[in-house]
């Protein structure tokens, strides 16, 4: 299974045309693919990590605190 960096590796240059298209043309829709985005990363530490398996919140949370210690992994941080 991948980890973060992996996947932020994987997922940036999409990540990335994706902002720049809608950024440009659709920005209401922009949001909404990266709320997906985040929401997929929530259920892949919620699968990788046992103790958040059960826990939504704390998957959010987990993720939240990454973001914000790491904001230049994933572009949509």
């Amino acid at each position: 299974m991948p980890s973060c960096a992996t996947m932020s590796h994987m997922f940036n240059p999409v990540l990335r045309g994706w902002v720049n298209y809608y950024g440009r043309f659709y920005k209401s829709e922009m949001y909404s693919v990266l709320r997906h985005m985040n929401r997929a990363l929530v259920r892949w530490a919620r699968r990788k990590y046992k103790k958040l398996e059960i826990h939504q919140r704390w998957a959010t949370a987990w993720l939240g605190r990454i973001a914000r210690c790491e904001q230049r992994l994933f572009v949509q941080w």
